[in-house]
């Protein structure tokens, strides 16, 4: 059976995962390395625990998780595809069991806003885990005068947060946006598809997903 931690420790795995991450910033594109993957890991981990599933089912999303970004080494468009492709043939030759790499890579490959469903438990984890992860440090642009619209609506998040209601009824993104670097307007420009998708994944696991900005419930 096939371990996060053997993933973790994986140097094939932890090479794509640097190498993706520098063909991103090559193209502008903000940090998608070991700090992105390891949070989503752990929070798709956290959301299917928190929702009563099991600790293998919560481990294989944690798995799904930290590879869910490799196929940007190949091509930021149809990313998720490739990394699905590259996660198969990686936990293949691991001896990873044939159930659990489908789930894994159907999660990994509906990952992507473009193209992307909850599937499945795990691939709804996947999905909430790596939409809400929105933070200031994850620019790496550090020339103000040159920040895209991207770049401010992340730097402008001051806070993030992302809870279960103790009922298990209600997931929530909770962001403090300084909206003298981005209004929150900005903010639906980029992200309106992104958390119309986590209100897919939400559905899926019996959730209702809300958006909480500046204290005023959006969504």
């Amino acid at each position: 059976m096939i371990t996060i931690q053997q993933i973790k420790e994986n140097r094939q795995i932890r090479t794509y995962i640097e190498k993706a991450d520098e063909a991103l910033a090559a193209l502008g594109y903000t940090e998608h390395s070991f700090a992105h993957v390891s949070k989503v890991a752990q929070q798709a981990r956290e959301i299917l625990l928190t929702m009563g599933y099991s600790a293998r089912d919560a481990e294989l999303a944690e798995i799904a998780g930290y590879l869910h970004d490799i196929g940007n080494i190949i091509n930021r468009v149809d990313h998720a595809q490739s990394g699905a492709v590259m996660a198969f043939r990686i936990l293949d030759k691991l001896g990873a069991d044939a159930e659990e790499i489908s789930t894994i890579i159907s999660a990994i490959g509906n990952h992507d806003e473009a193209t992307a469903y909850p599937v499945n438990p795990v691939a709804a984890a996947l999905i909430l885990a790596d939409k809400t992860d929105v933070r200031r440090s994850r620019v790496r642009n550090r020339d103000f005068a040159t920040f895209d619209i991207h770049d401010r609506v992340n730097y402008a998040v001051v806070s993030s947060t992302t809870s279960i209601s103790e009922d298990r009824r209600k997931i929530t993104l909770k962001l403090q946006i300084d909206t003298q670097i981005s209004a929150v307007m900005d903010y639906f420009e980029i992200f309106m598809q992104r958390m119309l998708l986590c209100r897919k994944a939400a559905e899926k696991l019996n959730l209702v997903f809300s958006l909480i900005i500046n204290n005023q419930v959006i969504l």
